[in-house]
């Protein structure tokens, strides 16, 4: 039976993919959610990546991640026909994932996942040598995250508040009291989610009984413009191994590689990446890891990578930084943290580098599980996820 409809409000802390997500399907639920944020507009974190993919993960034994991940990118993708622009904000072109030294490979019932062996004209397309292992993945593709977040964020039963520093959280009576530095309050309810990322640590960690091991992961794409990589293509000093054509698809499998994307300034551009570095609580855009990321291209797409040597020049190469927060078993955090100890404060948090993929999942477990609806996953697979995995005892 669902809540009585005064009791049917929340605050969420974080308005980036994780905290619009909660807020937009609890709005659709009938909720009437408040998000607060310390950020003074869209995309000041980890959602202010310029694209990323949404693509499934593999196992032979179709494990709980790949299993989690799947219902995350159908989650997304069915969001995303819904509130954006296909084109422009997304598009489902497909991802050939590079499957080096054998690290991916399929379950024996993968046809029914939307994912098999790529066929050698897509091996092909992408410029890979034939028989390169790969898997094709038709049902995925590229999204710009902060699209998401604002369509999400624009939902009616969504009110944003921005530049809303949270310094404390505490329970008082029934009630969540948020407030600053100072000690002011910003605003309480009933039910909180904290849905901030790494930041969510600093709030949680005080708590009684909190143990949930965010970490963070910092991470960098490289990225140009397309008007320059076609010059340098189509000049390529060695034509016989130069590529004929961008890859018409997104590559992934050692990083990601995407093209015909609008930057975040608008002309079209070239993106790979990211680098990750763990426990590292800063993002600034490093010189270094652009050298990283031209030997992510190199490994990923040996041709193409040769080609575009020139791209990474300091006068072209552009960066983009952001923290991600992870938790060691590479799944969320999601639903109430110890229903006990601290009734009515929930998490989403912790999805490290698949946040385009899991984030959308996430709020809607999180808004059916707090609205007493049937959850989307089979319970097999919420365990995995819950974040009273963690609650001490």
């Amino acid at each position: 039976m669902n809540r009585p409809a005064e009791a049917r409000q929340a605050l969420v802390i974080g308005a980036g993919l994780s905290g619009s997500a909660v807020a937009y399907s609890l709005a659709q639920r009938g909720w009437s959610v408040t998000v607060l944020d310390r950020a003074s507009g869209l995309g000041a974190g980890a959602s202010g990546l310029p694209v990323g993919l949404a693509a499934p993960h593999v196992s032979p034994d179709d494990n709980v991640l790949s299993r989690i991940t799947r219902a995350g990118v159908e989650a997304t993708l069915q969001r995303v026909q819904t509130l954006l622009k296909a084109g422009t904000d997304w598009a489902m072109t497909g991802v050939l994932e590079h499957s080096l030294a054998g690290k991916r490979r399929l379950p024996t019932n993968a046809s029914d996942h939307h994912s098999s062996p790529a066929s050698a004209a897509q091996i092909a397309a992408a410029g890979l040598s034939p028989g390169t292992p790969a898997i094709w993945h038709a049902h995925a593709g590229w999204i710009r995250p902060r699209r998401l977040v604002a369509a999400q964020l624009e939902t009616t039963g969504v009110h944003v508040r921005w530049g809303q520093d949270v310094h404390a959280i505490e329970r008082e009576g029934e009630l969540w009291t948020v407030t600053d530095a100072q000690g002011q309050t910003l605003a309480q309810s009933r039910f909180l989610v904290v849905a901030s990322a790494f930041d969510s640590l600093a709030l949680l960690r005080p708590l009684p009984g909190f143990a949930v091991p965010l970490n963070p992961l910092r991470g960098q794409i490289s990225y140009g413009l397309m008007s320059d990589l076609k010059a340098d293509l189509g000049a390529y000093s060695n034509p016989v191994h130069a590529p004929s054509a961008l890859p018409p698809f997104p590559v992934n499998g050692h990083g990601s590689f995407i093209s015909g994307v609008p930057t975040p300034k608008g002309l079209l551009g070239w993106y790979i990446g990211s680098t990750f570095e763990r426990n590292c609580e800063q993002a600034p855009v490093r010189t270094e890891d652009h050298a990283a990321n031209q030997e992510r291209l190199a490994t990923l797409l040996p041709n193409l990578g040769q080609a575009m040597a020139g791209q990474f020049g300091p006068d072209r190469v552009m960066g983009w930084a952001g923290l991600r927060c992870t938790l060691p078993n590479r799944l969320p955090a999601v639903g109430p943290i110890d229903p006990l100890r601290l009734p009515g404060l929930w998490i989403s948090a912790g999805m490290g580098a698949r946040g385009i993929s899991l984030a959308v999942l996430c709020g809607e477990l999180t808004a059916t599980w707090m609205s007493h609806e049937p959850l989307p996953l089979p319970p097999g697979l919420v365990k995995h996820l819950a974040a009273e995995r963690y609650a001490m005892g």
